[in-house]
């Protein structure tokens, strides 16, 4: 995984730290999803209220005299090792941006599960900016990473940003929606085999133009309110993804894990963005931790862990 130098494009990066630099990046979870109509550019329209939770991966960058990708951990054999890989991409964009070799030896160590519905490779592309940039001392400000960031995908600016916000567009346009300190408390149940989202997405096109998918969840405003409201009763209430209907006849047997959830005493489920990852709402630390163990006997997830959000996005550690 070598890339190919062009002296006349590129200058020798002013190395910003002897390195090693270690990145930790969040999942996220979509806790409103309105997916629109497709637009001409193949994308739809989405309003999405994005969280970042507490299950990490972390990628290490050193100096290097090419760039070169390992991995390990979770789904880390499923991924590509090439030059279609997030990571070497969001390498690549740095340096295209501040003119420089995109020398750096990266390695990826994964938590977050591969085509889950939790952004893993999103968050990968993310950590791989803040980690060059941190490396090659460019000094980008954060809003600058997200601008990078957004030409490598639509999940991507918010890990860069991370906490909670508001994405518009197909997703790229992010604001953030509340500074509090407040947290809330989920449990994450990971199905056995992922799914694609461009496939999920065409899934929701033919329920829709079948008339078989429900009425959309529309605009934000009720899940806003219900974040200020800091009650998890009424954010529960408030939960709402358009992809879901999709993901359920896609893969009809998580069905059967929200059931398990809402048995367990889960105040709600909900399918992560494509899925297949269902994400259930606590009360509190302890009863996400009593959830997890019930939902894992439950025999209806790969595993369930608990985890808290909102968290920062990608940082140096």
């Amino acid at each position: 995984m070598t890339e190919p130098l062009d002296q006349e494009e590129y200058e020798r990066p002013r190395l910003g730290t002897l390195g090693p630099v270690r990145v930790r990046v969040p999942a996220k979870i979509n806790l409103h999803l309105h997916v629109g109509p497709v637009r001409s550019d193949g994308f739809h329209e989405l309003v999405t209220v994005y969280h970042a939770i507490s299950l990490y991966d972390e990628l290490s960058v050193r100096r290097g005299d090419r760039l070169t990708l390992t991995m390990e951990g979770e789904g880390a054999g499923e991924l590509a090792g090439d030059d279609d890989n997030l990571v070497l991409r969001a390498a690549r964009a740095l340096a295209r941006y501040t003119q420089r070799e995109p020398l750096a030896r990266l390695h990826l160590r994964k938590q977050i599960p591969v085509a889950a519905g939790l952004a893993g490779g999103s968050a990968d592309a993310a950590a791989a900016l803040v980690a060059c940039d941190a490396l090659w001392g460019t000094n980008l400000s954060r809003d600058e990473l997200a601008s990078v960031a957004g030409t490598l995908g639509s999940d991507v600016p918010f890990l860069v940003l991370g906490g909670t916000a508001l994405g518009t567009g197909r997703g790229e346009r992010v604001s953030p929606v509340l500074a509090s300190s407040h947290s809330w408390h989920w449990v994450v149940a990971v199905a056995g085999l992922g799914l694609s989202t461009p496939t999920v997405y065409r899934e929701l096109d033919h329920l829709r133009e079948y008339g078989a998918a429900r009425e959309s969840v529309g605009a934000p405003d009720r899940l806003l309110a219900a974040l200020r409201q800091r009650d998890p009763l009424v954010l529960a209430a408030a939960l709402g993804n358009d992809l879901q209907p999709a993901a359920l006849s896609l893969r009809p047997e998580l069905r059967r894990t929200l059931e398990a959830g809402h048995d367990a005493g889960a105040l709600a489920g909900i399918v992560s963005g494509s899925g297949p990852t269902c994400v259930f709402l606590a009360t509190d630390a302890r009863h996400a931790e009593a959830l997890a163990k019930e939902l894992v006997d439950s025999g209806t997830c790969r595993s369930a862990q608990p985890a808290h959000g909102p968290v920062p996005g990608a940082r140096v550690v």
